[in-house]
């Protein structure tokens, strides 16, 4: 029997698989637990909740802008005046939002590594672009100290999600954070990019997959863009091409 013939006789016991495990666990919203359709999906009181970030929005921070001025292209006075270090930045929703903000913290404190998926799939739309350009996907890393005590990366999973989507492949660990982190919190710009200094490198061992390469960086959210900003100056001194950011959720400041 060839391949074919033997997954057509797979598919019967795969749906009778899907079916015995909707009875058991009956597929419920990712945030509310309202029953659903289908498991990894969200109810539609919760979709028109998560403030989604679509254009236009600025061409190199991915902030929404208030209104189209119909013009492709335009960045805000931010990026103008403040440049990151990476090239272009995409997330699926507003940081702001309870909805998008309750996702990214059950998968970052509370295990819920079945987000990932989901997830990951909608950031791999939102960043469809970036991953067209793309030759590699790194995730940000946690400190050994703090992926000891955490037990996993909430953005190396994000990363494994969007490559199994996208098909571009992860180097997952070709960024090293060498630096604990250290607390952020009423830090200036300045200061907490000067707190980062040298807090990530590429490990010698895996230059080569980022030396010349188009890197898409992930991480679960966007602030001040301070952490973002530290790895991707590691990214380009090991020789990438480009490096472009793309989140789940981000701050926005102003819209």
């Amino acid at each position: 029997m060839n391949w074919r013939g033997e997954t057509d006789l797979l598919r019967p016991l795969a749906r009778a698989g899907h079916a015995l495990l909707d009875l058991v666990y009956p597929p419920s919203c990712l945030i509310c637990r309202k029953a659903v359709a289908a498991h990894g999906a969200i109810c539609a009181e919760c979709w028109r909740d998560i403030a989604f970030i679509e254009r236009p929005y600025c061409e190199r921070l991915g902030t929404p802008f208030e209104r189209d001025l119909a013009q492709p292209g335009l960045i805000s006075l931010e990026a103008a005046a403040n440049p990151p270090a990476f090239g272009r930045a995409r997330a699926v929703a507003r940081y702001d939002s309870d909805k998008a903000r309750a996702l990214a913290h059950r998968l970052k404190y509370y295990d819920r590594l079945e987000l990932a998926e989901p997830m990951g799939r909608w950031m791999a739309r939102a960043g469809a672009e970036l991953l067209a350009d793309a030759d590699i996907i790194v995730p940000i890393p946690l400190h050994r100290l703090r992926l000891f005590t955490r037990r996993f990366n909430q953005s190396a999973a994000l990363a494994q999600a969007i490559s199994r989507i996208s098909a571009v492949p992860a180097a997952m660990m070709a960024l090293e954070r060498v630096k604990p982190r250290a607390p952020q919190v009423g830090l200036t710009r300045a200061q907490r990019a000067a707190n980062l200094s040298g807090a990530f490198r590429v490990s010698p061992e895996r230059a080569d997959a980022i030396d010349g390469r188009n890197v898409v960086l992930v991480d679960d959210v966007l602030t001040t863009g301070a952490t973002a900003n530290a790895a991707t100056r590691a990214l380009l001194k090991a020789g990438a091409a480009r490096v472009d950011l793309l989140v789940f959720a981000r701050a926005v400041t102003s819209a």
